[in-house]
């Protein structure tokens, strides 16, 4: 059973408000290894939604000792979602992916993969980042996906069937991807289930996320979000050389969890565990060249086209960046500065808070933080970004309210930019127009911004964080799970100086502002 029994309504621990542990809230016994957090005992809509099925568990269940272990559960609840998902794909599988104009969007069952069969070239045998793609120019003549990915993509074009017509052909192409994506989704869970011990079920956020079942198969997200839980997975496991491999392998699958190195950075340096940032480091950096050298050094042109692609890039669908273009009617001649310099100074404050919080920040805070700077400030945003956050807020923030308004937030925005390119692809402009749409990507940056605000008030004041209720510290932690800080700054230095003051001073509150008593001299033997 779970060792906390606080709710959301009782507020912060402590005297007030505004109270908060001291860094030596650190040293509070940790809760038993064997206890399980259960989400209904703690979460009041996670306790509502558990009537439909009985209520919470009682104090005498018995948890986790029959065959359904919260990862086999966890398992199989995201295999109903993603068939589900596949389910809702239906209409544009039969017929609205090969259909002009806009009835794919209208049904808002949009997927790239199906498209990509024949427009990068695997229908014709060709092999990304070697052969140039037929008829292509400019800076999309080979595939532009990082080598992981493509190398996934590779792998259905082998196993999908050559005969029958074109369409067949990308209908089998689409569903193997979406049994191999429907595999990454399962491995992203279990190792969820695995990264806070303790908090197996905080997992059930991903495994039935509106988020996971809608957009699941748009892309390839979901092979560098498993990648990214497996590391995270082996980082709280206190295997730190495994967990960069993982995120090197990541990263070559997209450029995203090359950010987790950064929170990583920042918390070692707080708690002084240099050897363990340099595993990390040297593991990522290792598997990465172990995917990406043999491609760049075949053929550096077809390598480079994801980051060319990307250099160039201008302003994109659900960004803040497309709003003032379209509303000044010109783009940003400096658009890559001016994210450069929002990125730097982003994650400048993330560092700050990270080394001056008055407790340590645990790692999944800070990762949710930084990727989700990066999905604010880029120059596009696709619904199945939100994919990348899927996970770092069920670690960061599990709280069924919190997590379920930001989902809302991007699910009306996928459906609104399928409903805006329905209007604008069709010729009878089926949809939302231009100003419908801004309010779309406004909705998603208010969601997103919602919880980071949430998860930087848990950082500041570490008594309104759920999974610090019990006494623990750090659960995903691995090396940082209650290790004692060894370089700090701004309130956490200042709370450490006064406890160091305290430690020599008289032993009563009132004899601070009285007359220091005087010392007999000692007697000369």
């Amino acid at each position: 059973m779970t060792s906390s029994d606080r709710d959301e309504t009782a507020g912060p621990v402590g005297s007030g408000a505004a109270a908060g542990p001291s860094p030596a809230a650190v040293a509070t016994a940790a809760p038993a290894a064997d206890t399980v957090v259960v989400p209904a005992d703690e979460d009041p809509v996670a306790a509502a939604g558990s009537e439909v099925i009985g209520g919470p568990p009682g104090r005498r269940a018995l948890l986790g000792v029959s065959w359904w272990i919260p990862a086999r559960f966890l398992a199989l609840a995201v295999i109903v979602v993603s068939v589900l998902g596949m389910v809702q794909k239906l209409p544009c599988y039969e017929q609205a992916w090969f259909q002009p104009g806009s009835p794919q969007y209208i049904h808002a069952c949009y997927s790239d993969i199906p498209h990509l069969y024949s427009g990068r070239g695997f229908a014709a045998g060709l092999h990304p980042y070697v052969d140039r793609i037929p008829g292509s120019s400019g800076d999309l003549q080979y595939l532009e996906y990082p080598v992981l990915t493509g190398l996934f993509m590779q792998v259905a074009a082998w196993l999908t069937s050559g005969g029958g017509d074109q369409q067949s052909q990308e209908q089998w192409f689409w569903a193997i991807n979406a049994g191999m994506l429907m595999a990454c989704a399962v491995i992203a869970v279990v190792a969820l289930s695995r990264t806070h011990r303790r908090r197996p079920w905080d997992a059930v956020l991903f495994a039935l996320s509106p988020v996971l079942l809608l957009n699941g198969t748009v892309n390839w997200d979901l092979l560098a979000v498993a990648l990214a839980a497996v590391a995270m997975a082996w980082w709280a496991r206190s295997r730190p050389g495994w967990a960069g491999v993982f995120i090197g392998l990541a990263t070559a699958a997209k450029l995203y969890p090359v950010l987790l190195i950064g929170p990583l950075l920042v918390l070692c340096w707080r708690a002084g565990k240099w050897r363990e940032f340099r595993l990390v480091l040297a593991g990522a950096v290792g598997s990465w060249l172990l995917v990406d050298l043999p491609v760049m050094l075949a053929n550096w042109q077809g390598w480079s086209t994801f980051y060319v692609f990307s250099k160039h890039r201008g302003e994109d669908y659900g960004s803040v960046w497309l709003i003032l273009m379209q509303t000044r009617g010109v783009g940003l001649a400096d658009l890559d500065v001016y994210i450069g310099v929002l990125m730097v100074l982003g994650c400048a404050a993330i560092a700050w808070l990270g080394l001056s919080a008055p407790r340590r920040p645990r790692f999944a805070q800070l990762a949710f933080l930084v990727v989700a700077l990066f999905v604010l400030v880029n120059k596009v945003y696709s619904p199945q970004y939100a994919l990348w956050l899927l996970p770092l807020a069920a670690l960061a923030r599990p709280r069924w309210r919190d997590i379920l308004i930001w989902q809302a937030c991007e699910v009306l925005y996928t459906l609104g930019i399928w409903s805006h390119l329905g209007f604008v692809t069709g010729p009878k402009q089926h949809g939302i127009g231009e100003a419908w749409y801004h309010f779309a990507i406004g909705l998603h940056l208010i969601g997103t911004l919602y919880l980071v605000t949430l998860v930087v008030r848990d950082v500041l004041h570490p008594d309104r964080d759920p999974v610090r209720w019990d006494g623990s510290d750090d659960p995903s932690g691995g090396v940082l799970d209650r290790a004692p800080d060894v370089f700090v700054l701004g309130t956490a230095r200042r709370l450490r100086e006064e406890e160091t003051y305290a430690a020599y001073a008289p032993a009563g509150p009132e004899q601070w502002l009285g007359e220091p008593e005087l010392l007999e001299p000692a007697e000369k033997p």
